[in-house]
């Protein structure tokens, strides 16, 4: 946005001043109409044609400076009015008039061969354009040359017995007058013809996205020839002329009016077609499967046969959703690398895209965004994952070192002091039997909280026989009834611990927090995912936005690709449903 204000603010004079010039041509075509015979009707139908094509052009130039079709269609309705400089009684201004009457229609041929992005898309595009220019400047000075309008009042759309003079006019080839006009019309006519074979070619190439933003140039061809050739048949039959005249001419000029209007239209919706670029990554989401990313940027760029392909680092190469490769190069390809440089996707779509540089420019940032973010979220959930692969691998390892250790020598030394006591069991000093009695009840204990400890570090049983059983043993342990309904089977460590311990803090919440009288557990495998619901008839009421154990299990289950769901409605119970990917 700052970028496009300062385009703007440098811009400002520059379209100020292409403002003044329309205004100014306007009044002064306005004025040589109306003198050449315009009525009242005639003058405001023709200031609206040439002023809506100077007020799009405007529009459009600010919106999109880099493009050269709102300069051309401000060109187109400044040069609108020149023909109707004949009307003046200044003989400089005819002699403009005259000579640059078909300036207009030259502009026309420009604007639509080269719409939407103001550039010609091929060689004969190029020569086209330059021959009008040229017709114009060397045809338009021959017939000027030769132009009294006294002796060929018929020669314009003006009423011009009284125009002039002409101040270009060489009396001695007045005669050729109807020549030079003849072979200048008819070159005009060849332009068009050769314009209209070239558009059609460009249609039958171009792709539905295309052939969208060529539609304002199709309007504005099918309603400049269709007019034309009406003035053409009105020139072969002038019986025609009276047969509903002022309507058709209404028509042609409400038309004309109409054009520049789609012009702006087809620039602006292409301006929003890149506009929903910008909401690429959110709408693809968390989640971009290629699948989806495909279909996104169909739907944005217009076309339905782009396909994407996303590098494969093992295969050395870009591979569609389907797993087919995908080349990099030739046309109709554009690349995208990550912000590193490092290969990351490839886009083949229709070659008339091309013509669209800035649209695959922000497809291509659109995309790297959300690949890039997408490939941190993976990283960071594969980090995650291997810390709490590590810490339960290090749970397990502690709790078989304080089996193994700890409370073997704790067993040892117990069995070691019953020993003891059966051999003071007569010894006549009471203070000494009591010792060994208060030694071997602390030694219990001992084992008792050690034994606690290595239990809520990790299970052994949860390592020995698996989920099942290991809930049943948590239940056996619990404040307060417990039902267990859990299938028999393995899972993958990881995912039996993430399990286990979070039916162990929902358990405590419902002793702790909930005052519920019992508890239903259930595990289950669906599919690839391994479901664990637990549900009590307490109080309800929980939220796993003010409760931190709650986020604590949310966040240990996203780690390993796990969801968490709390149902707790105030005074229904809660259930806590827990699903682990266990595929």
């Amino acid at each position: 946005m700052k970028g496009f204000d300062t385009v703007a603010a440098r811009l400002g004079p520059v379209l100020a001043l292409a403002a003044v010039l329309a205004a100014a041509a306007g009044t002064a075509g306005a004025v040589g109409y109306a003198r050449a015979g315009g009525s009242a009707a005639d003058v405001a139908r023709d200031l609206a044609v040439g002023w809506a094509y100077a007020g799009a052009g405007l529009v459009a130039w600010w919106r999109r400076p880099a493009n050269r079709t709102g300069l051309l269609m401000v060109a187109e309705g400044i040069t609108w009015f020149l023909g109707n400089l004949q009307g003046t009684n200044v003989p400089a201004l005819f002699a403009v008039g005259a000579w640059w009457e078909a300036l207009n229609m030259a502009v026309l041929v420009h604007l639509v061969l080269t719409f939407p992005d103001g550039r010609a898309a091929s060689a004969t595009g190029r020569r086209l354009i330059g021959f009008g220019y040229g017709l114009v400047a060397v045809g338009g000075l021959l017939r000027t040359l030769t132009y009294d309008p006294a002796l060929a009042s018929e020669a314009t759309y003006l009423d011009c017995r009284d125009c002039g003079p002409n101040p270009l006019l060489v009396p001695d080839a007045t005669g050729l007058f109807p020549y030079v006009d003849g072979v200048y019309r008819g070159l005009g006519w060849a332009i068009s013809i050769v314009m209209v074979v070239a558009i059609v070619r460009r249609w039958r190439r171009a792709s539905v996205a295309r052939r969208r933003a060529l539609l304002p140039a199709w309007i504005a061809i099918s309603i400049t020839m269709a007019f034309a050739a009406w003035d053409v048949l009105l020139l072969a039959l002038p019986d025609l002329s009276g047969l509903g005249e002022d309507a058709i001419l209404l028509a042609s000029d409400l038309a004309q009016a109409a054009v520049p209007l789609a012009f702006l239209a087809g620039l602006l919706r292409m301006q929003l077609q890149r506009a929903e670029v910008s909401g690429l990554v959110i709408e693809v989401g968390a989640e971009p499967t290629p699948a989806r990313m495909r279909a996104m940027l169909a739907r944005v760029l217009g076309d339905a046969t782009v396909r994407l392909g996303l590098w494969q680092e093992e295969q050395s190469a870009y591979v569609d959703e389907g797993g087919r490769r995908l080349k990099a190069d030739g046309p109709g390809v554009t690349r995208v690398d990550s912000s590193r440089g490092t290969p990351l996707a490839v886009l083949r779509h229709d070659p008339a895209l091309a013509e669209d540089p800035e649209l695959l420019e922000a497809v291509g940032a659109s995309l790297r965004l959300g690949l890039e973010n997408a490939w941190l979220r993976t990283e960071a959930r594969e980090v995650t994952s291997r810390i709490v692969r590590a810490a339960d691998t290090e749970r397990q390892r502690l709790e078989r070192d304080l089996h193994d250790g700890a409370q073997t020598r704790l067993v040892f030394a117990l069995m070691t002091l019953r020993r003891v006591a059966k051999g003071v069991a007569d010894h006549p000093d009471a203070s000494v039997r009591d010792s060994v009695a208060e030694v071997e009840h602390s030694l219990r204990l001992a084992l008792e909280e050690l034994r606690g400890i290595a239990h809520g570090i990790h299970p052994a049983v949860l390592t020995r026989e698996g989920l099942g059983p290991a809930l049943t043993a948590l239940a056996e342990q619990a404040a307060l009834p417990v039902v267990v309904a859990a299938e028999p089977g393995r899972f993958d460590p990881v995912v039996e611990s993430t399990a286990y311990f979070t039916v162990c803090e929902t358990l405590a919440n419902a002793a702790k927090h909930a005052r519920a009288k019992a508890v239903s557990i259930s595990a289950r495998r669906h599919g690839d995912t391994l479901v664990v619901e637990t549900v009590d008839d307490g109080i309800g009421g929980a939220d796993t936005a003010l409760g931190s154990g709650l986020r604590g299990l949310a966040d240990r289950l996203a780690a390993v690709d796990g969801v968490l769901q709390v149902h707790s409605p105030a005074g229904g119970g809660t259930r806590i449903r827990a699903e682990l990917p266990c595929g």
